[in-house]
Order: C-alpha cells, then structure tokens, then sequence
C-alpha cells in the first residue's frame, strides 16, 4: 500500500516539472535522499493533512495561469501519479478532554498543475494520531459543497448509486483517505477535516502530538505570498488540581487559564510552512491517583433517555510506589502467516517485555499454531540465567508455519497460572495475526474461568496484528479478561505498539477495582461491565448509563502493591462543557460492536447503528459516504423538482472506503496469506513481464514525439537492433502469456 502511494507520488513530482512557473517564481524540487541511502516508501507519506491532483492523463498537466506550450505527452498513468497540490492557509484547532484531544484542520489548497479548461479528482489524505477516529469532512470549491456523512449500511447499499472509484482507499487505518470528484484546474479548495485522537501518558505527563509537517513542495509559486499558520489549544482536565505545562514546540502565547483548565492560540505569518509536528505536553500536579465522576442529560435526539455518567480515574505521578509481583504466559501466533518481519517484530518486543521483569515475577512463553511449544514446563522465574535460555529458545523454535488454534494454548496458560499466590497479578499476553471458526467458544471458555476464580482470575491482554485477524473478538477476550487489548495495522508499527502494549498492561496502579455504590441505581449500564486495573500509562474511562441520583462522592477502592486497600474519594459534578458522551465514544462503540458479535444480537448491532450516525462516528454496522451537499442550480425546472434533485444528490454521493475493522477473514488465515498482503503473489514469469512491461510505459508516459526522434537520431546501429531484438522478445513473451490464458478458457 505504501510502496504503491510512494511510487504515484514519486510519478507526480516527475509530472509537476512541467508546470511553468514564471519569472522569478519560487519552485521547489522533491526531497533528496543523502549519499549512498535509499529513498524509503514512507519518505512520501504524508505528515500533515495534504491534498492530491489524481493525474490519469499527463497531457492535462499545465499551469492553469501561464500555459507553457510543451510538447504533447501520450500514454495515461496506471496507477494515476499524485501531484501534491500547493497549500495557501492553514489552521488547527485541539480541544482537550480528560483523555480525548478532538482535532479540526481547516485549510485551502490550489490545483496549480491542471489546465484550466480540463478538471481531475483530488486526493485528501490525513494522517490521524494516537487511536485516531475519523468524524467528518466538509470540502467546498466551485459553488459545491462535499460532506461526509454515516448512513445505515443497508440504507446506503440499497438507495445510494456510489460513484466508481478504483483507488478510493488503498492506504492503511493510520491515515484517511478519500476522493473528491472533478476539480477544475487552477480552483481553490477550502477544506474541513476532524477526528478524535487519544493524549499519550508517559512519565507522568500527559501530551498531544498533532501531524503538522509540510513538505517543501506545497509552497505556492510566489516568493511573496502571505502565510500564515494557526493553531488553538484547549485543555479541560475535568478536575481543579494544579497544572503544569512540560513541553510546547510552537510558541504560544495563553488566552486564559482557569483551574483545570487553560486555552492558547499560536499565530505567526511565516516564509514557509511548518516542518516539525505540534507538540504539547503538561502534568497534574497529584503524585497520587486522582479523577472525578461527570454527569449529563441525553440529547433530545437520543434514543437512550437516561442520564448518563463518565468516571475518569488517573493514577497520578509518584514514580517511586511498590510494583507488583507477576506471574505472565505469553502466547505467540506463531503460524504461517507470521512469517518475516511480522515475527522478527514480535520476537524483539517480546525480548523487550522480559528485560523489564524483576527477579521476583515468574514467567513462561508458549508458541502455537496447530500445536503447542513451551519454553518450559512451569512458571520460571525471571533471572538472568533463564532469560538467556529463553532468548536462545525464541531464536530456535520460533518458526513461522501451520494454521492456528487459540482455545488450546488459553487453557494451557490458564492451567499454568491457576496456583498463582495473593501477592501476585496473573497475567496472559495473546499476539495473533489471524482469526479462527470457535472465537465465541474461547471467549466463554475464558468467561467461565474468570467468573469461578474472581479476583485471583489471570489479566487475559490480547494484540491484533494486520486485518485479517478477528479484533473484535480480541476486545471481547481482554473485556471478559480485564485485561489490555491493542493492534497494529502495518510492519512498521508492530514493535513500537507492543512495547507500548507491554509498558502499560504490566505496571497496574490498583488491581480488583471497584466503585462503590453503581449496584444501586436503577437500569444501570456500565461499560467495560468488568472493571479492568488502574494502570501507569493508562487512565481508566468508565461510562455508563443510569436512572437515580448520583451521591455527591463516589469511593472507588483497589488494591495496591504492598497489599493494602487504596480508597479514592472522586467528586460527582455536572459535566460542564466537556463532551462525555463523545470523550467515551469510541469505547463505547467498540465494546459495545464486540458484545454485538459475540451474542450475535442484531439488537445491539442497531443500537451501534443509531449511536454511530448520531454522533458520526463509522463503526461496523454503518457506512460513511461522502455527498454533494449543495449543487450548482442547472435550470428553474430542476429547482422546482424537489425528487430529482434529491435523486440527484443520490446519485453524486461516494463510499469512503477502509473505515472499518471488519470481523476478521478465516479464508486468508487458513491459506495462511501473509498478514499483510492484498493480493496473493504471481507467478515469477507473469510478473517479470509486467515488471518489463511497466518499466517500458513508465518511460513511454512521459516521452514525446519530439524528444523520442531526437533520442533515436542519435543511436548507432548496434544499439537500435539490440532494442529492436528487446522489443521483439517482449512482444513474444506477451502473446505467449495471452495464448496460455485463451488455452484455459480465460
């Protein structure tokens, strides 16, 4: 996917050489790799919200205001080349809640390198942050107006005829990407994106990492074209404790400041746009775990009448409390599928996890697919000695191949753990890449143990890796487990989240928590139903709904490392302008989605359903669809025709595609194709020819008439019967390749 994207932008910047530029007028070249390195996939990708002219013909590339008259280009660009589209405003705005940043980027691009009598699509691609969740996007140009919007999915499907798009959504679920239909070049494009990220918690700090890097080339022509960025912060911790401000890469100047709660605005007119992303970190001043108890009243337009409530609970900055002794299985996928980098990535995080082991925690390491193979027979402890062997065994016996079984490997580790002492947090870390037939049947199994040995019961913290696993059923397992689910979706990411994955689930706070008093209300509904630790780098976000009246403290107790009870008072008060509902959407969508697919309940499939379109965030039981909102009145008659221009509307609407997770794909994991693959491989014939092939157009795309006679005249003899021969034997391997396809029938 990455390589694909890197290769049509690569292919655009080539094309945007022809653009004109005028007199005088600042151009800049693409990004230059230093001696002896290789440009990467990921050297194109995008570090900022940015927009792209879909280039299918390279004869429309011009300059819209200076034509240059350069030779003719034939041939069409397949996939189409990216042409990075010059940027002329942009500003940002974070509003901060308890754990929640919500982003909204506006800004306005010009198509520079289209002709002003032709028009192409354009790419919008935003790369989101932390667990980020697309929530809209509002384009306007040319007296248009284009909107997403989340619909039912059998409503779009039946009524809405989607435009075709072949390349709607070929990046990956840590960038959004969608097409907005025929622009005319030399039009200016104003722009609206938002989405929901989560802050990262480290050291005791809380911070917010907006993507804001702009390649050189989005610069406008001009060297003397106003600039000017923007970027508003809002933060509300939900509390009145002290805060203190750690780190800001921009320079901010404060609005106001209240306790809990401060704003600033950066606003600066520059020579050229930003090349570092916003940064923002601060700290609560409590060395101890603090939080508070909000409430609110539904919305009109909300289904659920009950009030609703969100508990936060934070586990504060003393760095120097007693941790936990451990007893820790980690189950590996080690199947097919896993092979390559996917595995190599695991191994080292997985080495990684047992270096930050004391000498007092146990632990043991089970690698599975069809079969089962154990470190040890028991639980070792944690010595240096032992962790040298067991590195020496993940070297050895950690290789990929077979199908995989989940339910075997749980019940080892859950027998493996099923003596472990008072004094002691039991855990089990499950890493898979692939999904299986009896998922429901594991998740009862490790219910039904959970349930018979309460408190004692083992942490079960699941990790999806790629799309083709279940992630649904690996929220449902960590749910039930009271345990840490987290997931990577591309080769790059996997280390670096597993180590964060480990960091976190293996330093709780407060174990076997409790809130006092939610028994009590009437139709009460809390999600996660099982209250999981109160962790180091992880708030615990408790939402629910109810019917009563909330007392004015609410005691929450747990369990600390030196085995005494911990009680934290948190104080109930109204939710003010924080969003709540909103703030715990996204974990309420997914728990509730994995609960839908575990009891197969069509119910809550359509609760899903109605909260996802009323707060326009995709889940799985809905489509996003991006829509002409407002059109260009063609004649009287149609302005009088209320249902054709409603049909119409229908008719120019377009599927955003790669919203959802999905439910995991038991095809692929049992032809164990490589997690992150799209397609199985080609015979090596087949692709070396369209390799030769491909190489031979991308040469032709960009060669015209004129520049290819004047290459020729200069040939020797020699040379133009060797390229004659070349030409000679691919046309032969392409006619044998398409009477091999007519003798079997294709």
């Amino acid at each position: 996917m990455e390589g694909d994207f890197a290769m049509s932008v690569e292919e655009g910047l080539k094309l945007a050489k022809r653009v004109y530029a005028g007199k005088e007028r600042y151009t800049a070249d693409p990004p230059r790799q230093p001696a002896g390195m290789e440009r990467t996939k990921t050297s194109f990708l995008p570090k900022a919200p940015m927009l792209y002219a879909v280039i299918v013909n390279p004869a429309i590339v011009d300059n819209p205001d200076i034509p240059s008259y350069q030779p003719h280009v034939y041939g069409r660009c397949d996939p189409p080349a990216l042409i990075p589209l010059q940027m002329k405003e942009i500003a940002v705005k974070a509003d901060c809640y308890l754990d929640t940043a919500f982003i909204r980027v506006r800004g306005r691009w010009r198509v520079h390198c289209v002709m002003g009598s032709c028009s192409c699509d354009c790419r919008l691609l935003v790369p989101l942050g932390e667990q980020g969740s697309i929530l809209g996007v509002e384009v306007n140009f040319a007296k248009k107006s284009w909107i997403t919007q989340v619909v039912h999915r059998e409503e779009d499907q039946n009524k809405v005829k989607f435009l075709k798009n072949e390349y709607m959504g070929f990046m990956n679920r840590l960038f959004f990407s969608l097409i907005i239909p025929q622009v005319d070049g030399g039009c200016d494009i104003s722009l609206e994106v938002s989405w929901s990220q989560k802050l990262l918690h480290k050291d005791g700090h809380l911070s917010i990492k907006i993507p804001f890097t702009f390649p050189e080339y989005v610069a406008p022509f001009a060297k003397i074209v106003p600039k000017r960025e923007i970027i508003e912060l809002n933060v509300n911790t939900g509390t009145e404790k002290e805060v203190i401000i750690q780190k800001s890469t921009h320079a901010l100047k404060e609005k106001n400041r209240h306790a809990g709660r401060f704003s600033f605005l950066y606003e600066a007119d520059i020579e050229n746009w930003s090349t570092k992303d916003f940064e923002f970190s601060y700290s609560v001043f409590s060395s101890d775990p603090y939080g508070v108890v909000l409430l609110n009243s539904p919305s009109l337009h909300d289904h659920d009448q009950r009030d609703m409530f969100c508990l936060y609970l934070y586990s504060g900055s003393n760095q120097m409390r007693k941790v936990f002794r451990k007893d820790v299985v980690f189950l590996v996928d080690i199947s097919g599928s896993m092979q390559g980098k996917p595995l190599e990535s695991v191994k080292t995080a997985l080495l990684s996890a047992l270096q930050h082991l004391s000498p007092s925690d146990c632990f043991n390491i089970i690698a599975f697919n069809e079969e089962m193979h154990s470190f040890s027979s028991s639980l070792d402890p944690a010595h240096a000695k032992v962790l040298e062997k067991a590195t020496q065994w993940l070297s050895k016996k950690m290789i990929s191949n077979g199908g995989t079984d989940f339910l075997q490997p749980l019940n080892k580790a859950l027998g493996l753990l099923s003596n472990t002492k008072e004094d002691s947090v039991p855990y089990i870390f499950l890493i898979t890449d692939g999904a299986v037939e009896n998922e429901r049947v594991v998740c009862r199994a490790a219910n039904s143990h959970t349930e018979k040995t309460g408190s004692m019961s083992p942490r079960i913290c699941t990790f999806g890796i790629g799309s083709y696993c279940n992630h649904y059923f690996l929220q449902m397992l960590s749910s039930v487990g009271r345990g840490k689910y987290s997931a990577a979706y591309d080769q790059d990411s996997i280390e670096p989240e597993m180590q964060k994955w480990f960091r976190r689930a293996l330093f709780p706070v407060l174990t076997n928590i409790n809130v006092d008093g939610l028994d009590n209300f009437e139709a009460v509904e809390v999600y996660p139903s099982k209250l999981p630790d109160l962790l180091v780098e992880c708030p615990l976000i408790i939402y629910g709904r109810y019917e009563g009246k909330f007392p004015s403290v609410v005691k929450v107790e747990g369990g600390s490392a030196d085995i005494k009870e911990v009680v934290v008072n948190l104080n109930v008060q109204s939710s003010g302008d924080i969003p709540i509902e909103k703030v715990a959407a996204k974990q309420y969508i997914d728990l509730l989605t994995a609960k839908a697919w575990f009891f197969d309940s069509k119910q809550l499939e359509d609760k899903v359903s109605k909260l996802s379109i009323r707060l326009g965030m995709p889940s799985e039981f809905t489509n996003m669809i991006f829509r002409l909102e407002a059109m260009e009145k063609e004649n009287a008659k149609q302005k009088r025709d209320e249902k054709r221009r409603s049909k119409a509307k229908d008719e120019a609407s377009a599927l955003v595609h790669n919203v959802p997770l999905g439910f995991g794909n038991l095809i692929a994991t049992m032809e164990n194709l490589p997690v992150f693959s799209e397609v199985p491989s080609q015979p090596a014939a087949l692709a070396a020819f369209e390799k030769a092939v491909g190489r031979c157009s991308g040469l032709c795309d960009y060669c015209c008439c004129v520049c290819c006679l004047g290459a020729c005249s200069k040939l020797n003899d020699q040379c133009v019967i060797t390229l004659t021969q070349l030409c000679a034997a691919l046309s032969c391997l392409a006619c044998f390749e398409c009477c091999e396809l007519c003798c079997n029938g294709d």
